[in-house]
């Protein structure tokens, strides 16, 4: 049975000091930038990835625990799980600050709001993270929805950008609003709001009331997932925001939405697996058929990537179909796979673009190879990786969905995903040969040569040969923290 500490106390508090210090450091970061932001630019950048930094330290140093425990009168879960995931949300977002810096630079909108904004994104994903009562996941949810609303209307000069936070605004509030509803029912139906409770009291077959509220809830966790049909905003959202908001968005909120979809339909609703999970199906397989076919035909890059995003998004409800640990096992370790993955992808993206040259279109990248051997380098790295070829560790990544899918007996799904992997290597493998056998334009810009972030975006490309040639290390941490 997992401990239950309803007092705050400190063992409560040192258990959730990811949270309690980032809301330090949001008040911290906002302050310094007040009072010192105009003054000295970049100020603000710097103490953001200080902060990231000591965060992490101060989570390896009192936030590590290896059992089950349950704090805060029940709304809060702190297990291993929550603590690598929080590890790796610090990490990622770290990581794209550092890649965001000279493309905010370069438009004129180093703002300290940005820094802000990403700070209580992070909060509100690891709210989501750690969430274990209907309460907390939707605060979590709404706390990172908000941030990201304001983030992806950043740029104040660009009407697309604007265009784009209404559109992803009013669809977000009407899917925060199917949540709501969803969860409504379901504490209507058992008389609690703790996960673990409502685990207990739910089984198949599930009555009218139920269903209806499952119905709700998938639609709401499909919609921030980005899966078919709830996919409306993704691409645009993606094509419309600067670069540096969309490869924030593609990476740190896939972390808070696996574990949403884990802690509410794995943990919360698991007595009820039988109907979410066919539910779930039938939305993998119109992501994986409608992501790969239209990235086909797509001319801007970043709106590619929107698609390949919808279609990567199936292959983690796949894992989540299976319905077995194995399975959430499988989408965790997709998920990390493709997080690390993006966030190369789009780091890329970010260093060939310059100012006045946003570096989105599949043209730019005409003779990369060239004009820059270490980021075609990189590119081809981690577009074969999506693809799935070996030894890429998105290889590994995608085989493993097949395994558990073929040991539940999905054997159709299995099909299918295979079918539309093969359609989607070509739109990947397209990139690669625009890099290495295309003329370059002459009007293309010099990429970005700073060290550090060259450095970093080198170790992002490294990352992905190394874990797919060393493929069990991950996947017996996924495996180990699921069961």
């Amino acid at each position: 049975m997992p401990m239950t500490d309803p007092l705050i106390n400190w063992s409560s508090i040192h258990t959730a000091i990811p949270e309690v210090y980032l809301v330090a450091a949001v008040c911290a970061v906002l302050l310094i930038d007040v009072f010192a932001g105009d003054k000295r630019p970049g100020l603000t950048s710097t103490v953001t990835l200080l902060a990231l930094a000591v965060g992490a330290a101060l989570t390896v140093t009192l936030g590590h625990i290896t059992h089950h425990a349950v704090l805060f009168d029940g709304m809060y879960v702190a297990d291993e799980l929550g603590y690598v995931l929080k590890l790796a949300g610090f990490l990622v977002v770290a990581v794209v600050l550092l890649y965001s810096r000279a493309y905010l630079e370069y438009r004129k909108i180093l703002r300290g709001e940005y820094y802000v904004l990403t700070l209580t994104a992070l909060l509100g994903i690891f709210v989501l993270i750690s969430a274990n009562s209907l309460l907390t996941v939707y605060i979590g949810v709404e706390l990172l929805a908000l941030s990201v609303y304001a983030m992806v209307a950043f740029d104040r000069d660009s009407g697309i950008a604007a265009e784009s936070a209404i559109k992803y605004f009013v669809l977000g509030a009407i899917a925060s609003g199917a949540l709501l509803y969803g969860m409504s029912l379901i504490y209507g139906l058992t008389g609690t709001l703790n996960l673990e409770e409502i685990a207990v009291r739910l089984h198949s077959p599930s009555s009218l009331g139920v269903v209806l509220g499952l119905v709700f809830i998938v639609v709401a966790v499909a919609f921030k997932l980005g899966a078919v049909p709830f996919h409306m905003w993704l691409p645009d959202v993606y094509q419309g925001s600067p670069t540096s908001v969309t490869l924030f968005i593609s990476t740190a909120p896939k972390i808070a939405y696996f574990a949403l979809t884990l802690r509410l339909l794995a943990h919360g609703l698991q007595g009820t697996v039988l109907e979410w999970s066919q539910m779930l199906s039938i939305l993998a397989i119109l992501s994986l058929v409608v992501g790969n076919t239209v990235a086909l035909v797509q001319t801007n890059i970043k709106r590619m990537l929107a698609y390949s995003t919808i279609s990567n998004v199936g292959f983690i409800v796949l894992g989540f179909v299976a319905g077995t640990p194995d399975g959430y096992t499988a989408a965790l370790y997709y998920t990390l796979v493709y997080v690390l993955v993006v966030l190369g992808s789009f780091g890329v993206i970010l260093l060939v673009g310059r100012a006045g040259y946003e570096a989105d279109k599949l043209d730019d990248y005409k003779g990369l190879y060239q004009r820059d051997p270490l980021l075609a380098l990189v590119m081809m790295m981690l577009m074969f990786s999506t693809a799935g070829v070996p030894p890429f560790v998105g290889f590994w990544a995608k085989l493993r969905i097949f395994q558990v899918l073929w040991e539940t007996q999905h054997f159709w799904l299995v099909v299918i995903s295979a079918a539309m992997s093969v359609v989607g290597a070509f739109y990947y493998l397209r990139i690669i040969k625009i890099m290495y056998f295309d003329q370059p334009t002459g009007d293309a810009p010099a990429t970005l040569r700073s060290t550090g972030v060259r450095l970093v975006l080198a170790a992002n490309g490294a990352a992905v040969f190394i874990l797919g040639l060393l493929p069990s290390g991950l996947l017996d941490l996924c495996a180990r923290l699921i069961h």
